[in-house]
């Protein structure tokens, strides 16, 4: 445990007005009474991540690197609005070395308690007001915890904060239920390039030889999405589907080999777009992460907002391997990027919507899957048959834990959900069903509950238990249109995989 009261670090430039430092008492009346929030946000397979007592509607991210030291120095300006009278709250935060915690402008107590950062600031915060919150730290991205987000390479670093990571990178509420606007300030020295989401809108030569890269996101974005990454990299950009700006940052030594892989995005976008409307953010592109250690990170992909996390070797095979795969990734700007989980508990939107389209698309060029079958009615087939054994050994599609968040059942068991919905409404009331769900809920969260009341309103008939038996049932139900269909009884030797290790979100797509 670390406990300081010093505090004389200045606080950095602030996001938005001046106006945020301060917090408001009202003249004619005393503040009401005040309490420490609530170190959790609830969530039924992470409780003990966020505090419920504010929200953030901006984070600015000001990391500097040292290739020396390979240190991270780093102050994170947090601008927050209370949700009750707060006389203490927290950020989440793990293996990070504060320095110095500033709130409304004045010097706050802190310590570190397990994975919090507990602030109090000199005065309470009033109900409802609005404050601004500075924390300077330092980071080490190769210090060894229980998990981290951290993905330290030759030169560099890159980040994958999926799913209860990224409080290891920069203090924060870190639940995808407090999204909020990003500005990425990351300096680096000479020969190296920083990179994060959204879009480049600052680039300043320092007086000593760094370079100091600012990014903006257009769109909020949960804390799980982050993507913060320094090495010596190209940043090709070119011209997507109805003018989107496609960006890639690609390690320079590799650059020419991953070029056919890269090529493909502009008509994996085409293809989505036709299916699911407008790309939701301003700009897409892959980030072929500059190391290849099994060590460093045990996934293929990762869906950090406008910039997807690649192993580069997987991008170097051909179409027929990767094709599907990347659409997968693609499909995750629109749900659980756009449109994000309400809890962890809601993972099966995420994973199975993705792997739902990555499949059409790889069955629609005939490329033969994982186990030897080339189209959606065969996968779901074979799917079906081992539909109890998954929900006796995994939970049902929509009930995981910690330990299974990450297994086939979020991702194949909620294609099956999804498939099962579309041979029951029909092709074209499924895809009414989807675009208002993405329209409904763009720039927000959903859950599903909400998936199953907008599938019923657009359907025009009751859905909830159809839906709701498939999601949750520990049994499963027969298949529209397949009455022929069987599931294998529960044995002990057919469990669906779990991938989840050390934090991380790990690929179980049935799309690689």
């Amino acid at each position: 445990m670390r406990y300081r009261t010093r505090v004389t670090a200045p606080a950095t430039a602030l996001i938005g007005t001046a106006a945020a430092l301060t917090v408001g008492f009202p003249a004619h009346a005393a503040p009401a009474a005040s309490s420490p929030g609530a170190e959790t946000l609830g969530d039924p397979v992470f409780p003990a991540l966020g505090n419920d007592g504010y929200r953030v509607s901006a984070y600015c991210l000001d990391l500097a690197y040292d290739a020396t030291t390979r240190l991270v120095t780093a102050t994170a300006t947090l601008k927050i609005t209370t949700t009750q009278a707060l006389s203490r709250f927290s950020l989440d935060a793990l293996g990070l070395d504060i320095t110095s915690v500033r709130v409304a402008g004045l010097g706050a107590e802190f310590e570190q308690v397990g994975e919090k950062l507990r602030i109090t600031p000199v005065r309470s915060l009033p109900n409802g007001s609005a404050a601004t919150v500075v924390v300077a730290y330092t980071a080490d991205p190769r210090r060894a915890l229980a998990h981290t987000a951290w993905v330290p390479t030759p030169d560099g670093f890159a980040v994958c904060p999926q799913p209860d990571s990224a409080h290891t990178v920069f203090p924060c509420n870190d639940h995808p239920q407090d999204k909020a606007d990003f500005t990425f300030r990351v300096t680096v020295p000479s020969g190296l390039r920083g990179v994060a989401g959204g879009l480049l809108v600052g680039t300043e030569t320092l007086a000593d030889g760094r370079t100091t890269y600012t990014y903006r996101s257009r769109e909020p974005m949960a804390t799980e999405l982050v993507q913060i990454t320094v090495g010596d990299f190209v940043v090709k950009n070119r011209q997507g589907p109805n003018g989107l700006p496609l960006r890639d940052v690609v390690p320079a030594a590799r650059a020419a080999a991953l070029e056919p892989a890269l090529s493909l995005t502009s008509g994996l976008v085409s293809w989505i777009e036709q299916r699911l409307g407008a790309f939701p953010f301003e700009t897409y592109g892959l980030l072929p992460c500059n190391s290849d250690d099994p060590n460093a990170f045990d996934f293929t992909g990762l869906e950090t907002q406008t910039l997807t996390l690649y192993k580069p070797n997987f991008l170097l095979q051909e179409e027929s391997k990767i094709g599907s795969h990347m659409m997968h990734e693609l499909v995750h700007s629109y749900f659980g990027n756009s449109v994000s989980p309400a809890t962890w508990a809601d993972l099966w939107l995420n994973e199975g919507h993705a792997d739902f389209y990555g499949l059409l698309y790889r069955y629609e060029r005939g490329w033969t899957d994982s186990l030897g079958l080339t189209t959606m009615e065969a996968r779901m087939k074979d799917t079906y048959a081992r539909g109890d054994q998954w929900r006796k050994t995994s939970g049902p599609v929509a009930s995981p834990n910690a330990a299974n968040l990450f297994d086939s059942q979020r991702y194949l068991g909620g294609v099956l959900v999804l498939y099962a919905l579309r041979q029951l409404v029909g092709d074209t009331v499924f895809s009414s069903i989807e675009r208002a769900f993405l329209e409904r809920h763009r720039n927000a969260t959903a859950s599903t509950e909400n998936y199953i009341a907008l599938a019923s309103e657009v359907s025009g008939q009751d859905l909830s238990g159809f839906l709701r038996d498939w999601l949750y049932g520990t049994k499963t139900p027969r298949m529209p249109g397949h009455p022929d269909w069987t599931v294998t009884p529960v044995s002990s030797s057919l469990v669906a995989p779990n991938k989840r290790v050390g934090g991380h979100h790990h690929d179980n797509s049935a799309t690689l």
